[in-house]
């Protein structure tokens, strides 16, 4: 029979494993502050180290200093136009709620239960007048407050409803239709986070005089890769089309104006603007091709509130790029599902969601002009699915190598040699690109996409968001 006494029982094999949890722990916490140290370093060589695609310290640090402190595109506006409509979206590992409330004001609620934790929302998307729990029943309308608590006189008599209601995000605002949310109420107000970059974000959401508008739900698929290798690759990444997607190519599905060999002398880099960056690709002067929308749009188009300069550069587009830091990007494109059909463009926004060291859920809208018939729609839906969703011909090739990334980046021996990527392309005596004067935006833009100072601006707003 034993004779330890219930409560004085020690476990010293718990004791001896708790300590060594804590010892690892702070070890990987001061691993990954070493490795954000010395990156300010090597990045202004043009070098990256690896292993900050796939480290467990880096990833809690992001979701810390990245998805809680800078502003996050949750949704667009055409997705939930009524009273009542809400969408359920994340910020790095939380859920939350974007609804309509009962005044038509865009809200964004925690999708947490203030009774034990659950999540209110069991759909993605739908129209109601209030969320129920379903674990124990307590409701909440649009605005957040709590309403309703079941046998309340009997077992909540003394709670008080208005301390109790939903936590909401402390900054919401929207810019053309994106709304985007902060979780730090000391944060810069959206537009100035945007600063000089809406200019060129305004020649794809102002195009349209009556703006753009989602077309179906956002296609979602997990990916195992970082976040990262999406947004920097479209900050604007030319020089791998001619290689991963040569098949595209070759059967017909893409032009070489859009999805070619980098180099052109219509083709330039915004490398810095504001912290985010884009990539573009047009025809020759005096084209009128509008990443290839037919031609009764045109006639829309010259009646937005565009100016001359952003009119000129959206008539001579074929493909734009960007990402706006942290982790939306977008592309406007035309593309083709079928080689004997004419192209249709689309503009796409394009989302890495965090869902662990070296892994993301990829998030992709399709919008096109509220003005095309019902017709266009479907065939730009059509065309956007075929090119960019869980099975596109674009997006296959790209995600394969992005795995191939995360996996690298979790190897001990990369870690051990200090293993860097080189970003050195645009750098003094790398490639022949130059930097523009004349150029009629902002920003720091080179004559050509042969360079790399795009994604060295993403990683200049990562490090910044991480060291401070």
């Amino acid at each position: 029979m034993s004779n330890v006494k219930p409560g004085n029982y020690t476990d010293s094999g718990s004791e001896r494993s708790t300590t060594i949890s804590h010892a690892e722990n702070n070890t990987q916490q001061l691993k990954g502050e070493v490795l954000i140290t010395s990156m300010q370093d090597s990045l202004k060589l043009g070098l990256v180290p690896i292993n900050i695609y796939n480290d467990e310290e880096i990833y809690r640090l992001e979701l810390e200093r990245i998805f809680l402190r800078n502003w996050i595109f949750l949704a667009h506006e055409s997705e939930i136009p009524n009273v009542g409509d809400y969408v359920q979206r994340s910020i790095g590992q939380d859920s939350f709620i974007v609804v309509r409330d009962s005044q038509g004001k865009i809200r964004v609620h925690l999708d947490v239960c203030r009774h034990r934790g659950a999540r209110l929302c069991v759909g993605d998307r739908g129209n109601t007048e209030v969320f129920r729990c379903p674990y124990h029943g307590w409701t909440y309308d649009t605005d957040g407050n709590l309403t309703g608590v079941p046998n309340r006189t009997q077992a909540y008599q003394g709670l008080k409803l208005d301390e109790w209601g939903l936590v909401s995000a402390p900054r919401v605002e929207s810019y053309r239709g994106l709304v985007f949310t902060c979780l730090d109420p000391e944060i810069m107000s959206l537009e100035d986070y945007l600063g000089d970059f809406r200019w060129y974000l305004d020649i794809h959401l102002g195009l349209s005089p009556e703006g753009m508008e989602v077309i179906g739900d956002p296609h979602r698929w997990n990916v195992n890769a970082d976040w990262k290798s999406g947004s920097d690759n479209f900050a604007g990444d030319s020089y791998h089309t001619q290689s991963l997607h040569r098949s595209i190519l070759e059967i017909g599905l893409a032009s070489k104006s859009a999805a070619g060999s980098g180099g052109s002398p219509n083709d330039i880099h915004v490398t810095e603007c504001s912290g985010h960056s884009t990539s573009i690709r047009r025809n020759d002067p005096g084209s009128v091709f509008y990443w290839g929308y037919p031609e009764e749009l045109h006639m829309t188009f010259s009646k937005s509130d565009l100016s001359f300069e952003q009119r000129e550069l959206a008539e001579r587009s074929v493909v734009h790029t960007g990402t706006i830091f942290p982790n939306l990007s977008l592309i406007h494109i035309g593309g083709t599902d079928d080689p004997a059909k004419p192209i249709a463009a689309w503009f796409s926004l394009r989302q890495w969601q965090p869902r662990g060291p070296g892994k993301m859920e990829a998030w992709s809208w399709t919008l096109v002009p509220k003005e095309a018939s019902k017709e266009y729609k479907q065939r730009a839906h059509r065309v956007a699915v075929a090119n960019f969703s869980p099975s596109g011909n674009f997006e296959q090739d790209d995600v394969v190598v992005w795995a191939g990334v995360a996996r690298a980046g979790r190897g001990a021996y990369a870690s051990h040699i200090g293993l860097h990527l080189n970003f050195q392309m645009g750098m003094e005596g790398m490639s022949q690109a130059r930097q523009m004067t004349d150029w009629v935006g902002p920003g720091v833009v080179y004559d050509s996409n042969l360079e790399e100072g795009v994604q060295r601006t993403f990683f200049n707003s990562w490090l910044k968001s991480m060291v401070r």
